[in-house]
């Protein structure tokens, strides 16, 4: 999957801190650059090229908003603000989106995923485009180690609070990550949610019981809400 450039730029150290570990979650995101002001920003813009910029508003000398209407091809631009009554004048400039501090992880996604959309070339979703692409494998950070994981060896995966829980054919990684997020990275042509907390590779089902999945000898349940849609993913009805 080609990589996406993207640009931090927030007065506030810690502001920048978060968000460049939500985007080391996501592998298709590289941090091209950070920056604490927006003058800085526009210096680094004049000398490389940025697919995506996450901005404060409220910063010194001059502010997020203003620093936008300075720029005649701005690339995608995620607001980043503590400062909900600025977003009107954000989306008049045509921004992607506009995140209220504190933001979550899901919320990162999101915003990112309608960045992305924006920058393909077709009108596919970045998911689809993502797997047209052929990748098969994602990197999981557990340990203090990064881990290269096979689509193929990825048994499931489930929610734990803060963490999920991924089982694969090797490990049981806890990656610092929400359940949606680790949703997010994964095709949904191969890893169905069959329940609230549980995704699960297709291809690894010994077989179906009642409203329970077994793979490997786990006993995975299937959620009501997503029995149906399940039975069909797979080439069954209900």
């Amino acid at each position: 999957m080609t990589q996406t450039d993207c640009l931090i730029v927030d007065d506030e150290p810690i502001a920048r801190e978060i968000i460049r570990t939500y985007c080391a979650h996501l592998p298709y995101l590289r941090v091209a650059g950070e920056c604490g002001s927006a003058l800085e920003a526009r210096t680094v813009l004049m000398q490389q090229k940025v697919d995506i910029v996450f901005l404060d508003i409220n910063m010194p000398v001059m502010d997020g908003i203003s620093f936008l209407k300075t720029l005649k091809t701005p690339p995608q631009i995620i607001f980043t603000t503590a400062y909900k009554e600025y977003a009107v004048d954000a989306f008049d400039l045509a921004a992607c989106d506009y995140l209220l501090k504190p933001f979550s992880l899901e919320r990162f996604i999101v915003a990112v995923d309608k960045a992305m959309e924006k920058l393909l070339p077709t009108g596919n979703t970045f998911m689809d485009a993502g797997e047209s692409k052929g990748d098969d494998f994602l990197f999981l950070r557990s340990d203090g180690k990064i881990y290269k994981v096979m689509h193929e060896d990825l048994l499931y995966a489930e929610a734990n609070g803060n963490y999920t829980k991924v089982r694969t054919a090797q490990h049981t990684l806890l990656p610092a990550m929400t359940f949606s997020g680790f949703e997010g990275l994964v095709p949904k042509s191969k890893f169905l949610r069959i329940h609230r907390s549980f995704i699960i590779n297709k291809s690894k089902i010994d077989h179906i019981e009642g409203n329970r999945v077994f793979i490997q000898n786990t006993e995975i349940p299937i959620g009501s809400n997503y029995r149906e849609q399940f039975l069909k993913q797979i080439g069954l009805s209900s």
